[in-house]
């Protein structure tokens, strides 16, 4: 009688998979866009906020505000006296902050690796906060809080972690003389090299 087979069983993790790069002519992915795209509103986000904590908005844009901050305390939004700063330094900082995150935003639209992982890191390392302020400080996530900026830093890194916005990123750059050499030579440059040019008879 022959012992029976114990059944295969599925390992309990997935193998890493082999980092993907993309061909010199691939075309930008969804990801990638929608990973900028959600950058420039995190930077969009942020502005909104600290204009609603510099200045009397309006209330519904008021309330829009109070939803992209990072209030500790829904019931109370934030004043400039909780920063005891000006309003032109209180707005010149947040705004060197949103126009680094325009720049970094559009360096992952224009496909840089380096930004996107730059800007991967930034979202993790603000998840992190959120978590730890929730955890250690008691700090509530909801609309009026961190939910906002919170589910902003989700989506980009789920959106420059995926493979295509990977590869996009890894994809190998042709050189502008590489381009410019297998592209059309003009008469000029023919006669530079010593080809005949096209009048020749």
């Amino acid at each position: 009688m022959s012992a029976r087979r114990a059944p295969h069983k599925r390992a309990a993790f997935e193998p890493l998979a082999p980092a993907v790069t993309g061909a010199p002519d691939m075309h930008r992915p969804a990801a990638t866009v929608a990973g900028a795209v959600l950058v420039f509103l995190r930077a969009a986000a942020g502005m909104l906020w600290a204009l609603g904590v510099a200045f009397e908005l309006p209330p519904w844009l008021q309330a829009v505000a109070a939803a992209s901050g990072d209030a500790s305390d829904g019931s109370s939004p934030l004043t400039l006296a909780d920063f005891d700063t000006t309003p032109a330094v209180f707005l010149g900082v947040l705004g060197i902050v949103a126009l680094v995150q325009v720049v970094f935003g559009s360096f992952v639209l224009a496909g840089g690796n380096v930004a996107r992982v730059v800007v991967m890191v930034i979202s993790t390392l603000s998840i992190i906060g959120s978590f730890i302020g929730w955890w250690e400080f008691g700090q509530d996530i909801t609309v009026r809080t961190t939910l906002l900026t919170l589910s902003l830093d989700i989506l980009v890194l789920l959106a420059l972690s995926s493979r295509d916005a990977a590869a996009y990123a890894r994809r190998p750059r042709r050189r502008r003389r590489a381009r410019r050499r297998d592209g059309a030579r003009t008469p000029s440059s023919r006669r530079a090299v010593g080809a005949p040019s096209d009048s020749a008879g």
